[in-house]
């Protein structure tokens, strides 16, 4: 063979780390693939900070700010004005824990339901695996509950040491599965729906009003064992309802653990999270034509 024609030969060789292919199977996860691109995600969650506060004068403070004045509005409108129950804890911790765990829930929900459209740019340039996109809003999100926790925990320290309102318990050891099942009820509602305004645009609009409306469907604002019992059975459909739920009675001793709320909310949850891989895996190929 002429040497010419050798030199233009691919080397036998040469060891490819990543292979591409047209297609593959809508089951395919590929956990292994995603930590390879594991400091692209770190990156994904570093650029969500720097471009939400930019060109901002506060920063980071609107974490804080944020709650705080949700919290006094609550106080006024729903505590002092419609006198509803928060079961015997001071309403500025009711309020405030019912905020904290609501705003990781939608954030990831509303921002994961927008995912293709606002970064088709980037899906249309170059490849990594598409679910680091909507796993850097999870771990943003994440962050900024951290921070937004430690409000609430300060909160905390001052009515438990100046007040005996408060009555932590043995539940409070499941707060890390409640936030983890927020951050699968988010992701996975949040896929199934970015799948779906990749044609229908309207979804979008949609989400955000509905958001709204789903915090009065859900113990945010007052207790479930203060609402109707002829309602209770239908808020606790809302598989939210256990959690936020949960995660004030653990940590404040407020209301009751409801056992087959909460377990209705983990089989939700991971159901929704398969429902929406699924789904994704479906359209993520396919979206560039269409978006």
């Amino acid at each position: 063979m002429p040497a010419a024609l050798e030199d233009n030969l691919p080397d036998q060789s040469t060891h490819w780390d990543a292979h591409l292919q047209p297609g593959h199977s809508i089951w395919r996860l590929s956990l292994r693939e995603l930590w390879r691109y594991r400091d692209l995600l770190l990156l994904l969650v570093r650029r969500d900070f720097v471009a939400f506060y930019k060109q901002t004068i506060l920063g980071p403070l609107w974490f804080f700010i944020q709650p705080i004045f949700t919290t006094i509005i609550f106080i006024l409108v729903f505590s002092r004005m419609a006198g509803i129950s928060t079961n015997g804890v001071p309403p500025a911790l009711f309020y405030m824990s019912g905020i904290v765990a609501w705003n990781y829930f939608s954030e990831c929900l509303i921002k994961t339901s927008t995912v293709f459209k606002d970064n088709s740019h980037i899906f249309g340039k170059i490849y990594f695996p598409r679910l680091i996109m909507p796993l850097s809003i999870i771990l943003s999100n994440l962050v900024r509950f951290g921070v937004q926790l430690l409000l609430f925990l300060a909160l905390f320290v001052y009515y438990i040491t100046t007040t005996d309102q408060i009555h932590p318990n043995l539940y409070v050891l499941l707060f890390p599965v409640v936030v983890l099942l927020m951050a699968l009820q988010g992701l996975g509602w949040g896929l199934v729906i970015t799948a779906m305004t990749t044609k229908y645009r309207d979804l979008a609009f949609l989400v955000t009003f509905g958001v709204q409306l789903l915090m009065y469907a859900t113990p945010v604002i007052y207790p479930l064992s203060a609402t109707p019992a002829r309602y209770q059975a239908l808020l606790e459909l809302n598989p939210l309802s256990g959690l936020i739920e949960t995660f004030r009675y653990g940590l404040l001793g407020a209301g009751e653990f409801y056992p087959g709320a909460f377990l209705y909310s983990v089989g939700s949850s991971v159901l929704v999270m398969v429902i929406g891989l699924l789904v994704f895996n479906r359209v993520e190929k396919t979206f560039v034509d269409t978006i």
